[in-house]
């Protein structure tokens, strides 16, 4: 995966368009919505959007603001199993549709988030 390319392809403001399009969707989604806290939505995509310029640019707003990212231990109040790893795939998908051109770059962000929502479930089937 080339993370200087898509970093500098995306930007900062790429980036945050994704994860405000990926959270516009959580909200009207009945699966994996109700994990969200209502009152947190735009610290919610903040910290997603922080996180991703950390792992794609080596930005390190998020480790100044949140220390490691401890993906498993912050996600582990959360119930993910097989359904709700493939709607947060699925709805990131679709926020990366309408902001990723490139289909390569495309590609290799969804090969990372695939890893991420595999590596996130919780919930024994």
């Amino acid at each position: 995966m080339d993370e200087e390319l898509i970093y500098t392809t995306l930007g900062e403001e790429g980036f945050t368009r994704l994860t405000a399009g990926f959270y516009r969707r959580v909200r009207e989604d009945d699966l994996i919505g109700p994990m969200y806290p209502d009152h947190d939505w735009s610290g919610a995509a903040e910290r997603l959007r922080d996180f991703l310029l950390f792992r794609f640019g080596a930005d390190q707003r998020y480790l100044e603001k949140r220390g490691h990212p401890m993906l498993r231990g912050r996600h582990l109040p959360f119930q993910i199993g097989e359904a709700e790893a493939d709607r947060w795939i699925k709805l990131m998908g679709e926020s990366a549709d309408e902001v990723v051109a490139d289909g390569e770059i495309r590609a290799q962000m969804m090969e990372f988030f695939a890893q991420v929502a595999d590596f996130l479930r919780n919930k024994p089937e």
